[in-house]
């Protein structure tokens, strides 16, 4: 777990446009300031990287990346390979396709790559991940859980993530995939995490502290700081999960989100309207 990583994190609730207006990716691509910098496309979540390698590199090429590289790992060997560990070093943003998010945490977890990983993070390399990339991102990620269903207790698969955000849950494919239910269980289980639910084209923008919505859908934060009752406990495990007095806040396109005081704001108009 890497606890000073702050930032330079834009974390996509997987499905982003890369054909119409491609906003999000675009977003992505403008973190390339010159034409030496390195884009570095990560596929080791996926089962077929060269698909994944040759779609993201067309379409990033389309949006004027000069320079873009794909990170070969299929097994944690490749992990301690310095043409590998180089690459990280190197690249100025490190996207994680979709995917297994399991496979990037059993494969690069406790390597070289994942050390260096941790460097890059504080020396202001932007980390972007979508879908399995995205959920990858926190300390603790969700792995498996009911879809479209009734919070269950105890139906809820989660494992170590990488790490660089800490007390934050995300889930992914949000309201296309009826999740709510599964991170009520989450942050019920946890309830000193923020859970966080990104619709597909959508994305978060962390940056210090503050976390701003980018994308044409929704992002839902759940905030179980204040829960006052719930029977998640393991006993009677097919009941379903009742908890009273969680706070949940809608976020779209603009708005933002102070995750230290756990406060949404967004910034006033009127100076935008009037320049």
């Amino acid at each position: 777990m890497f606890t000073n990583a702050k930032g330079n994190l834009i974390i996509i609730g997987g499905a982003e446009d890369k054909e119409g207006e491609k906003n999000i990716l675009k977003f992505v691509a403008s973190k390339i300031r010159n034409q030496n910098e390195l884009l570095l496309i990560v596929t080791i979540a996926t089962e077929y990287p060269e698909e994944a390698a040759r779609k993201y590199t067309n379409v990033f090429k389309n949006l004027g990346v000069n320079s873009i590289k794909t990170l070969d790992v299929s097994e944690r060997s490749d992990c301690n390979k310095e043409e590998n560990i180089k690459l990280i070093n190197e690249a100025k943003v490190i996207f994680f396709t979709g995917g297994d998010q399991v496979r990037i945490t059993s494969i690069i977890g406790g390597t070289p790559i994942y050390s260096e990983m941790g460097k890059m993070i504080k020396n202001g390399c932007y980390f972007v991940g979508t879908s399995a990339g995205a959920s990858v991102m926190s300390d603790t990620m969700i792995v498996g859980g009911d879809d479209e269903e009734s919070p269950k207790k105890c139906t809820l698969k989660m494992a170590p993530g990488l790490g660089f955000l800490e007390n934050i849950i995300i889930d992914q494919h949000f309201a296309q995939r009826g999740r709510i239910g599964r991170l009520l269980v989450g942050v019920a289980q946890n309830p000193e995490i923020l859970g966080i639910g990104i619709d597909e084209d959508t994305a978060i923008v962390v940056n210090n502290d503050i976390l701003e919505v980018i994308g044409s859908g929704a992002v839902y934060i759940v905030d179980g700081s204040q829960i006052s009752y719930s029977n998640v406990s393991e006993q009677y495990q097919d009941e379903l999960l009742s908890m009273f007095n969680v706070k949940m806040h809608v976020l779209t396109f603009g708005k933002k989100f102070n995750i230290k005081t756990k406060v949404p704001f967004e910034e006033e108009r009127a100076k935008n309207e009037n320049h």
